[in-house]
């Protein structure tokens, strides 16, 4: 089955092969009864298989929250490791107002307003986001004239939660770790096998 990759070298297609597996488990309780759509899906296509830039995609999540964020992979992990911890509905409400901010019709602009407010920060919403009262009767208020900016403040606080408090356990869960383990073992050594490794000749 595998001879046509004959020419590669066997560590990087191992290495190739751990990176899918690792992620695919991490990333398997996502997958399982999710009613989240497309949000954290995580789909292993040909883009992704380069070894040495899905190294640095996976490396960058721990440089900066703003490089999770804005790697489709991070997300879709992020999000994984919160709906472990019960908590994805901050995840889910900051990529709602991604979403929504780049509406340009006034009418969807208020409809889709008013279904994230109800979805996410009304009292009883089904995804309810930690919230204090003034910046929820601040986004109720705003929805009156519903513009891109409505749940600015919102998502701020949102993202602060995240990052102060949700962030820092996803680097030190050992998924993650185990990841970055693996990607900086990949990135040491992109054209030969890793010192660690026994040789296969």
């Amino acid at each position: 089955m595998c001879r046509t990759l004959a020419a590669f070298p066997t560590s990087c297609l191992e290495r190739a092969k751990e990176f899918k597996t690792r992620l695919g488990i991490f990333l398997h309780k996502s997958e399982l009864g999710s009613d989240t759509g497309s949000v954290g899906k995580f789909e292993w296509g040909s883009k992704h298989s380069k070894d040495g830039n899905f190294s640095e995609d996976v490396l960058g999540w721990k440089e900066s929250f703003d490089l999770l964020l804005s790697s489709k992979n991070g997300v879709a992990a992020f999000h994984a490791f919160l709906k472990t911890e019960f908590s994805e509905e901050n995840l889910e409400f900051w990529l709602a107002c991604e979403e929504f901010k780049k509406l340009r019709s006034a009418t969807k602009l208020a409809s889709q307003a008013h279904r994230i407010f109800e979805e996410f920060i009304c009292s009883e919403a089904p995804k309810e986001v930690n919230m204090d009262h003034e910046t929820r009767e601040l986004t109720r208020t705003n929805l009156r004239a519903a513009t891109a900016t409505c749940f600015d403040v919102a998502q701020g606080k949102a993202r602060t939660l995240m990052e102060k408090d949700s962030y820092p356990r996803f680097l030190k869960s050992p998924a993650y770790r185990d990841l970055a383990a693996q990607a900086t073992a990949a990135s040491a050594s992109p054209s030969k096998g890793s010192p660690a490794e026994p040789s296969h000749t």
